[in-house]
């Protein structure tokens, strides 16, 4: 009993909101705190993050819904040390609150204009 409790049905994504499919969104007023906060516990190590950047909330159509979604590129410190290369992520939002994180997000990510984000750069554990 309790397997099916933890089986997924793989045409709904896990999110950690509930996706209620209102077309209509509101624009996620605290995003750059809430990035911050869920930074600070995906990250492995949120010390010492290099070039970050974050671009305003747009709306873009994801998943066939139209989603608020913030950019961010930036370079994580490596367990070694190192850094690798930037890459841009997307938050996507669900009404008006942080959701979810896409990895490697160059296509809803294109054509953003990135502004520096100090904030990133200065958080520690």
């Amino acid at each position: 009993m309790l397997s099916a409790c933890a089986a997924s049905d793989d045409t709904k994504p896990i999110t950690f909101t509930e996706d209620r499919g209102v077309s209509t969104q509101p624009f996620p007023k605290n995003y750059r705190a809430e990035v911050l906060a869920f930074l600070k516990t995906y990250l492995n190590d949120p010390v010492g993050v290099r070039d970050a950047g974050m671009a305003e909330p747009v709306e873009r159509v994801i998943g066939g819904r139209l989603r608020y979604v913030a950019c961010l590129r930036f370079s994580p410190r490596e367990s070694d040390g190192s850094y690798r290369a930037p890459r841009e992520h997307a938050i996507l939002f669900v009404d008006g609150r942080l959701d979810r994180i896409l990895e490697n997000a160059v296509e809803p990510c294109a054509g953003l204009a990135y502004a520096p984000f100090p904030d990133l750069e200065k958080m520690t554990r």
